[in-house]
């Protein structure tokens, strides 16, 4: 919200500044689960079309 002067008020500034602080924080998030993706090993459980098919093991 803006007051007469076309200046934003401190609840906006507050808002953005949380938003930004969340954003921040998501994309560091983000960037460790790529890190931890990379560095370990390749998943053993089958993914995809191959995995929603029924096992022939009996």
């Amino acid at each position: 919200m803006k007051d007469k002067k076309g200046t934003a008020t401190s609840s906006e500034e507050a808002r953005k500044a949380r938003s930004a602080e969340a954003l921040r924080a998501n994309l560091l998030k983000r960037k460790a689960q790529t890190r931890a993706r990379r560095a370990g090993e390749a998943a053993s459980r089958p993914q995809g079309i191959e995995a929603s098919r029924p096992s022939s093991e009996s």
